[in-house]
């Protein structure tokens, strides 16, 4: 039997399916969102009338295969990743992640994993290895086979409200660039409880936020949970801001480096390995009418053995977690192309003044450095912003733990000083990538990390990265005009 077949056959998923279809009509739902996500994270799919739920969810939705890469085509007018004339996906949903839409009662969304058609001449119906949310589940299944343990994601997401312009462009931040300030948040106070309506409402269980020191910055915390989960409710909230976004006349931008002199959107990746634990649903107390989607869709991993913490509870991680750190260290270069994706990404890796992690180093509570000890049992990767592919991420995330945990890599003693100090004395410490180009040319170089991205994710991610960089290399801007327009005789 196909990837597909046995996927279908599954008899966990096929009582979820039959769960989804009551809740849909204890919800009153219409219609249902198959949704994937692209290469570059964008979320993709197609719309569902929900009678049909039943019989599609068996069958899949179908789709153009260059949907994983956000249907466009380069520079020479060739479309990315797939050509015109290649087959159509299935999309057969997970419904584990069915969930209403708290702004709009009659629709739903479903994540999906994805496949290669049933008619294909070579490999029909074996999962797509373009689907980078399908690639981070099973790379992180492999993971725990082979080390008993599973990943932990927490994420940062830093972002800025801006308002919207007469012309429909950007503005402005809402609020004056003021780091903590309470004022300046209250000043975000509905856009922020809207977006935690919606976003408790979706699984997502928020515990912190503040105003960072940006025009219009806000860093809005949920709990972290397995890194698929984590992966689904980042993306979650991207949707949900959007849709705050519009409800307020604003934009919500997840752009890394959208304003010169102030800080950028930082994404910090807070991981551990664990063993054990145990799925709790957190209810929220939705009241007679229950949770508005499945339960595993409200449901975090608790407890366990965390592997990075010491029995002592010191910073210094465990004996695995110091292995871990070796093997981001040793694969920096290449994960920056992953976590810090764009072109616009290396104007925040380059305003050294905002504690921009370009060096391949490590310390507890240093932030000047790449990666950086914030807690017992906790290491936080700093060189990854707001528009990160998160599945990517954490597949990558994964790759490099998993090396370093085979080889024994070690990660050195923990630099406690300012690296440019530290520099400055003599320390030789190897910088990160200084813009896409070369990022791409690390990743390409470290097989390790290219692991992470299977059979079609590497060519299509390739192709899309290599085609933006171009693109940008042959783009006059405004800096051009000012710098060369008079600049002879």
């Amino acid at each position: 039997m196909s990837d597909l077949a046995n996927y279908v056959a599954d008899e966990q998923r096929k009582e979820r399916v039959r769960r989804v279809g009551d809740k849909i009509k204890a919800l009153g739902i219409q219609h249902v969102y198959f949704q994937f996500i692209s290469v570059t994270g964008r979320v993709m799919g197609k719309s569902v009338p929900a009678d049909h739920w039943l019989t599609i969810a068996e069958k899949g939705v179908q789709l153009w295969y260059g949907a994983v890469a956000d249907v466009q085509v380069d520079r020479r007018g060739e479309y990315i990743g797939y050509s015109a004339n290649a087959a159509e996906l299935v999309a057969l949903p997970d419904p584990e992640t069915f969930v209403q839409l708290p702004w709009n009662k009659s629709v739903a969304r479903v994540f999906c994993t994805l496949f290669r058609h049933r008619e294909e001449e070579e490999d029909a119906g074996a999962f797509l290895t373009s689907d980078c949310r399908g690639n981070l589940r099973r790379i992180h299944a492999e993971f725990q086979d082979r080390h008993k343990l599973g990943l932990r994601l927490g994420c940062e997401p830093e972002m800025m409200w801006l308002k919207r312009g007469p012309d429909g462009k950007a503005a402005g931040g809402a609020t004056r660039p003021l780091g903590y300030h309470i004022d300046q948040f209250e000043a975000l106070s509905p856009v922020i409880m809207r977006v935690h309506e919606y976003a408790r409402a979706m699984g997502l269980d928020m515990i912190q936020g503040d105003h960072e020191d940006a025009p219009g910055q806000l860093e809005l915390n949920f709990m972290y949970d397995d890194v698929l989960r984590t992966a689904d409710r980042l993306t979650t909230y991207r949707q949900i801001c959007a849709q705050v976004a519009r409800e307020f006349n604003l934009i919500a931008t997840f752009m890394t480096k959208p304003f010169e002199g102030v800080s950028a959107n930082g994404c910090h990746h807070n991981v551990s390995l664990w063993s054990g634990g145990d799925d709790v649903v957190n209810s929220f107390e939705y009241g007679a009418d229950g949770l508005p989607g499945l339960d595993e869709s409200f449901t975090y991993r608790k407890g366990g053995s965390n592997a990075f913490l010491r029995e002592t509870g010191e910073w210094l991680p465990d004996t695995v977690g110091l292995q871990s750190i070796g093997g981001l260290i040793e694969h920096l270069p290449a994960l920056t192309a992953i976590g810090s994706s764009t072109v616009n990404s290396y104007r925040r890796m380059s305003d050294t003044g905002f504690w921009a992690p370009i060096y391949a180093d490590w310390g507890m509570q240093n932030r000047t450095v790449g990666i950086r000890v914030s807690a017992p049992g906790r290491v936080e990767y700093r060189a990854v912003d707001s528009l990160v592919n998160p599945y990517l991420m954490g597949a990558g995330l994964l790759k490099a733990f998993d090396d370093g945990i085979v080889r024994k890599l070690d990660p050195g003693r923990p630099e406690q000083r300012n690296i440019y100090e530290a520099m400055d004395a003599g320390k030789k410490v190897q910088r990160l990538p200084s813009d896409l180009r070369d990022a791409l040319l690390a990743l390409e170089a470290d097989p390790v990390i290219l692991d992470a991205m299977p059979g079609d994710m590497a060519r299509c991610f390739f192709h899309l990265k290599r085609d933006e960089w171009a693109r940008f290399m042959s783009t006059v801007t405004e800096w051009d005009y000012d710098r060369f327009l008079e600049y002879l005789p």
